[in-house]
Order: structure tokens, then C-alpha cells, then sequence
């Protein structure tokens, strides 16, 4: 079993205003509270026999992604269970907290009244840090030192390797390397690392557009089929705008899967993708909702490519990294070295068989080269540096990719997606306490990134890792949890 996308995708659950509340510590003594206080344990043992077991005999439609449920909470680290919210003796829903970060979640557990409760839904979705649980903000300085004691646990236990790098009104105030670029070769991370940087590039692909916007050559509310005049499926061409495209909001769905695993190294172009994905109809009606589509970033590549008569490497080369000084930031294909490319590293792959003495401990760190594909596109991949990020964040903010109209339309917020969050164009909106940010992560085996602009409080931060989510992004929130609001 291979995770594709380190997003646990877990529907929220309605609950009828007459639930009781029970704004508690302690577990009510309800069969709904028991089962999850079982589950919390079984999980945060990390032990895959017992959770199976468990698994098996309370829910037995999970049973069959194990995998699935160890990635969970390897990613996680397990969870602190920190209060109660309603309570009936077949549903029971309260707040846990990760137990290796700042990460809080909702959770919604529903059991059958009958013995021996078998669990019927079981829903955890991330929320922000509770008012009641919210962090205390630091001086500057404080809280970088309390950064650098956080990374060097991380490190130290092998969950983080990458570069960090925290601004403050455009300069860099903290700067660390750490871990290794190439196990085999010993090889150190440093700063001018260049990591991959999976859906971050996402930005780009939005910038892009938007200055094909800016110059009048497309209007976002048009369909995708007034550019696209010959693509393949034309319900999808005639609904979908291109705003719907840069909001996620145009059902066009993702490409990874069996398909693409089946087509990985063949998928060299974006045509290519269009080839085999071109015929699809949406999911649902656009507008409608929001779903996030690598896909429909992919789209947005190609009318990139018919509007402005350039590939879509050479016009983000030349449009973005360009004027922003970005020397280290591309997407060469992966059977092309490059000198200052970090390794991947991953512990998402499909679990040794019965008797497969062979095969490395579940725990090990393996090379992510089997999953990778043969080229980034405009929907992920390429790589990238953190000080090459914050030349990205300073040229945004200071207006050299875009006016300040359509950087404020690039970067504001126009959709819920859940968490607290709102999405733009391209760039995620969220709020750590009271500070405002925006920007984009990214993640897959291997690799993880993320990219926070604060304008009111002036601070950028960048990391990137060559391991596993959520490495980089638990070191991003542990700062911009800490930093001072102004």
C-alpha cells in the first residue's frame, strides 16, 4: 500500500443540538467513550498486531489498511486525549492533541447500542489551537531559541533533516542545516540544499496565471474550453473556469493512483497527463464545494503553455524565478543530476510480506526514488531552497512578480477548507493565533516543505525536509506558534 497524498481526508460529523455537552477531562462511562479510550491506547502503542487485532474486531472495514492506519500514526506520533465534548452511550466527541507537536484535532466516534458496540463511524479531523489551549507567544529571540532546542529533538530522533530558515522584514534572523542530503554518501544538508518541494510549487503555477491576468491575455471566470479549444472531455471544458481551477473548487480530481503508478516514468509531458486523463467528467458540479485537485493545477499548466507560447518550465523560469532571483529553484527531470539535490527519504511504502526475510525494517528510511515522477509539473515537484523561498516571499510582497491588486487577489483567501483554513489562488490562508499568514506546503514520500508569508507580523518562514510529512511541517507551526504577533 503506498500513500500518495499525506492528507488524512476525514468527513466531519453532524450532531444534533440535543447532545448532550460534557465539557470534561475524564472519559464518561459510556460504551461510545470506552471504545475510543481503547482505540487511543492500541494507537498510541505504534504495536501493528494489536492495532489490527483491534481493528478487526471493532471496525473491520478498516482492518484492511493497516498500512494506512501505521502511516497515521507514524506521522503523528499518537495523540493526548484533552477533553470531552458530548457524550451519548453510542456517540462520544471531543479534542485530542498530537503528542510530538502543536497539532489539535476533533474527534467523532459512533458505536452500535448493541454489545459488543462495534465502532460505525470514526471521524478526526485537524482544528486550530483552542483558545483554551493556546500556546503563550515569545519575544523574537526566546522563541528562535526555543526553535533551535525543537529541531535538535526532532533531529536528534531522527523525524527531521532539511534546512530552516525564519525572517523578519524580508532578512533572515534564523538559518539551520541539518541531518544528512545523501545517507549513503554521508553527505550534510545546508542551506543552498536543494529539496524537493512536492505541491509548494503551486505558487508558482498561481503567480503565473495571474500575471497572464494582469497582462489581459485570460479573465479567470472563463472556462478552461475557451483556450483549451481541443480538450478531450468538453462538459469539464465548458463548466470549469479557470477560477475554479486556482480555488480547487472544479471537481477535476487528482491523477495519482494505479494509472499513474502504472504510467509513472511514461508521464513526461503535461499533454502527456492530458492524454490520460483528458476524457474524465468532474466529480462534481463546480463551484459546488471544495476538493483538492494536483489535476486541476495541471490544467492550469497547460493553459500556461497555449496562452503564452512557452513551456511551462521555461515561463515560470523566466517570469517567476527570474525577477524574483531564484537561482536554485527548477524542475529538471529526474534522470538529470543535479549537483545539489537532496536524497529522499521514506518510510511510506507497502509493508514486507509473511516470510519476506529480506526486506527492510518497517521503520527504516529508504530512498524515494520509485515513487517519484519523471518530471514536476505545474500541479508539484521541482525543488527548491528555503533562501530561495525567501526570495520568492520578498518578491511577492514587495510587488516585483505582481501589482498590488492581483497580489492581494492571488493570496486572499476564498474558500473554507476545513481546519480553520481558507484556500486562494494557489496560497493557503490560515491564522496562528493571532497571527495572519499565507503560502503553501508540500508533501510526499520523501519529502516535505512549507512556506508561511506574515505580513502584519513581518515574518517569513521557510523549511524543507528530505523526509517524510509532517517533518518540515511540524518545525513551521512550532515557530509561527511562538513568534510575537508584531
Amino acid at each position: 500500500m503506498k500513500l500518495k497524498l499525506f492528507v488524512i481526508v476525514l468527513l466531519s460529523v453532524s450532531l444534533a443540538s440535543a447532545t448532550p455537552r460534557v465539557p470534561q477531562t475524564q472519559y464518561p462511562d459510556t460504551p461510545a467513550a470506552h471504545q475510543f479510550a481503547a482505540w487511543l491506547e492500541v494507537f498510541n502503542s505504534g504495536d501493528r498486531a494489536k492495532m489490527l487485532e483491534f481493528l478487526q474486531k471493532n471496525q473491520p472495514d478498516r482492518a484492511g489498511d493497516i498500512d494506512g492506519e501505521i502511516g497515521f500514526r507514524r506521522m503523528t506520533g499518537g495523540f493526548v486525549f484533552k477533553k470531552a465534548e458530548e457524550s451519548t452511550a453510542t456517540h462520544f466527541s471531543g479534542v485530542v492533541k498530537e503528542r510530538e507537536s502543536d497539532t489539535f484535532a476533533r474527534f467523532a466516534i459512533d458505536v452500535e447500542a448493541a454489545e459488543p458496540h462495534h465502532i460505525t463511524k470514526f471521524d478526526l479531523n485537524q482544528i486550530p489551537i483552542p483558545a483554551e489551549f493556546a500556546l503563550p507567544r515569545m519575544s523574537q529571540d526566546p522563541a528562535l531559541a526555543a526553535l533551535r532546542v525543537e529541531i535538535e529533538k526532532q533531529v536528534a530522533a531522527d523525524h527531521f533533516a532539511g534546512a530552516v530558515l525564519v525572517a523578519k522584514d524580508g532578512k533572515p534572523v534564523f538559518t539551520g542545516a541539518y541531518g544528512l542530503a545523501d545517507r549513503d554518501k554521508k553527505s550534510p544538508n545546508r542551506l543552498d540544499t536543494q529539496f524537493r518541494i512536492g505541491s509548494m510549487n503551486k505558487m508558482f503555477t498561481a503567480v503565473s496565471v495571474l500575471q497572464l491576468a494582469q497582462a489581459g491575455k485570460i479573465k479567470l471566470t472563463d472556462p478552461l474550453g475557451k483556450y483549451l479549444t481541443d480538450y478531450p472531455n468538453k462538459d469539464l471544458a465548458s463548466k470549469v473556469t479557470i477560477h475554479h481551477l486556482l480555488t480547487h473548487t472544479g471537481g477535476t480530481g487528482d491523477f495519482f493512483g494505479p494509472e499513474f503508478d502504472k504510467h509513472r516514468l511514461e508521464l513526461r509531458t503535461l499533454q502527456d497527463y492530458v492524454k490520460l486523463y483528458g476524457q474524465r467528467g468532474v466529480e462534481f458540479e463546480p463551484g459546488s464545494k471544495w476538493a483538492y485537485s494536483n489535476y486541476g493545477f495541471l490544467l492550469l499548466g497547460v493553459l500556461i503553455e497555449k496562452v503564452s507560447g512557452q513551456s511551462y518550465y521555461d515561463y515560470v523560469a523566466e517570469h517567476v524565478y527570474k525577477p524574483a532571483g531564484m537561482t536554485l529553484t527548477a524542475s529538471l527531470p529526474e534522470d538529470q543530476a543535479v549537483a545539489g539535490r537532496s536524497v529522499g527519504y521514506t518510510r511510506f511504502r507497502e509493508q514486507p510480506g509473511p516470510g519476506d526475510s529480506a526486506a527492510p525494517a518497517p521503520d527504516a528510511w529508504l530512498p524515494n526514488t520509485d515513487t517519484l515522477p519523471y518530471r514536476g509539473t505545474s500541479a508539484g515537484g521541482g525543488y527548491s531552497t528555503v533562501e530561495d523561498l525567501l526570495r520568492f516571499a520578498n518578491a511577492i510582497q514587495n510587488h516585483k512578480l505582481l501589482d498590488a491588486e492581483h497580489t492581494e487577489l492571488l493570496t486572499t483567501g476564498k474558500v473554507e477548507t476545513g481546519g480553520g483554513g481558507k484556500y486562494g489562488y494557489g496560497f493557503g490562508e490560515r491564522s496562528f493565533g493571532g497571527m495572519h499568514c499565507f503560502g503553501h506546503g508540500g508533501g510526499a514520500p520523501g519529502m516535505n516543505g512549507d512556506l508561511e508569508i506574515c505580513p502584519q507580523a513581518g515574518f517569513v518562514v521557510a523549511v524543507l525536509a528530505n523526509l517524510d510529512p509532517p517533518a518540515a511541517q511540524r518545525v513551521s507551526d512550532f515557530v509561527l506558534n511562538r513568534l510575537p504577533e508584531k
